[in-house]
């Protein structure tokens, strides 16, 4: 077999939560499917946590997975809590991660590592570092999470997923950086509006109104299912509303929802779980209603979409908040921050409902934010700096 032919040998680090792990499945998938149209395979080892969700989702997925040790650095403007039992015991554990990390690299010798975030992902991007294999770091979110930020400068190209994040980088690395956007998932991007009315039988619905979808994410969300209670008869006079409220809020909403006027129920739909209809719903929706993870906001724009986000006030750094507020300055959003009432939506939403032309301008503003071919970009990324002996 020729060298031209030899498989890519790629190390994929980063996980703990989708955010991290779903954006490097994309990428890697991309790879694969470049290389393929070449001839060429891609040899891919995922180095992360034993308890993280890239333990489940890598050898799902037919990618070979070894687990290294790592730690969760706490973090407080307390210094004092910053040497916690918990955080000295798990900083304890990041010296045998490292020493782990690198036996790794050194047997499967890469010809690039990407890592995309999260406590695991900073011994394995130092030891490709120590190793000299070309290390490529991406950042999902507006500010740069802690992982990243030490690994920035270690890093041969940083990817980015906004130009706002640039000046926020060290500055040994901006002249390494380079904005790819976040990876999204393919299938998002196919949806159809009738595929949804069929899927889930929305024959109640008026299609002469806007359609709002409503999530909290896979178990949904206890803020958002109750600030949309608080206004749901008067935004069903509105809009037809697709709810994913979480599996273990459905039967209590139901609950509420058959209180409803009868008028009203035909134009609501309320689901635990939305499954592989999600493009199709998407596809359907005129405004969104959800939390401001950096994978939301990637999907939404790409797909251009109109949207209320409901940042998750407990997310790392505050990056929910940056991540919505960003986008609410851009006229591509409305971000209700803080301490949210069901006024705070209604007030959100009825422009938006009442003015098409309102909603378009916010979709288009959102869409000028959106990359749907980040996984591309990556990828062109990786190639760019990958070995070739």
């Amino acid at each position: 077999m020729g060298d031209e032919q030899r498989a890519l040998r790629l190390v994929v680090t980063g996980g703990g939560t989708g955010g991290h792990t779903y954006p490097a499945l994309t990428a890697v998938r991309a790879l694969q499917e470049r290389l393929a149209a070449e001839g060429r395979a891609v040899d891919v080892l995922w180095v992360g946590t034993a308890k993280g969700l890239e333990a489940r989702i890598a050898p799902a997925e037919g990618i070979r997975f070894e687990p290294v040790a790592t730690g969760k650095v706490r973090r407080s403007s307390n210094p004092l809590k910053l040497l916690s039992p918990a955080n000295v015991r798990d900083m304890l554990r990041v010296p045998w991660g490292a020493v782990q990390a690198r036996s790794l690299i050194r047997r499967f010798g890469p010809d690039v590592v990407l890592a995309t975030g999260g406590y695991v992902a900073v011994p394995v991007g130092l030891a490709a570092r120590s190793c000299r294999a070309p290390l490529v770091v991406h950042e999902q979110t507006v500010r740069l999470g802690l992982a990243n930020r030490v690994l920035a400068r270690a890093a041969t190209r940083v990817a980015v997923s906004s130009e706002s994040t640039l000046p926020l980088l060290p500055g040994s690395a901006r002249s390494t950086a380079v904005v790819t956007g976040n990876p999204v998932r393919p299938a998002v991007l196919t949806g159809h509006p009738d595929k949804a009315v069929a899927a889930l039988g929305l024959y109640g619905f008026d299609r002469s109104l806007p359609t709002v979808y409503v999530t909290g994410g896979a178990q949904g969300s206890a803020q958002i299912n109750d600030l949309v209670s608080g206004v749901l008869p008067w935004l069903l006079e509105r809009a037809n509303v697709v709810h994913q409220c979480g599996p273990a809020n459905e039967a209590d909403l139901n609950a509420r929802a058959a209180r409803l006027p009868a008028h009203l129920m035909g134009h609501y739909y309320l689901t635990g779980f939305m499954g592989a209809e999600l493009a199709d719903v998407l596809a359907l929706a005129d405004v969104v209603v959800s939390r401001s993870g950096a994978g939301t906001l990637a999907e939404l724009t790409a797909l251009g979409k109109a949207a209320v986000f409901v940042p998750l006030a407990s997310a790392a750094g505050n990056e929910q908040a940056h991540n919505a507020a960003h986008l609410e300055q851009a006229g591509a959003a409305v971000a209700l921050l803080g301490t949210v009432t069901p006024d705070d939506l209604r007030a959100a939403l009825g422009p938006l409902l009442d003015d098409p032309d309102r909603r378009t301008a916010m979709a288009a503003r959102a869409r000028e934010h959106g990359r749907p071919d980040a996984a591309e970009r990556l990828v062109d990324v990786l190639l760019s700096v990958a070995r070739r002996d």
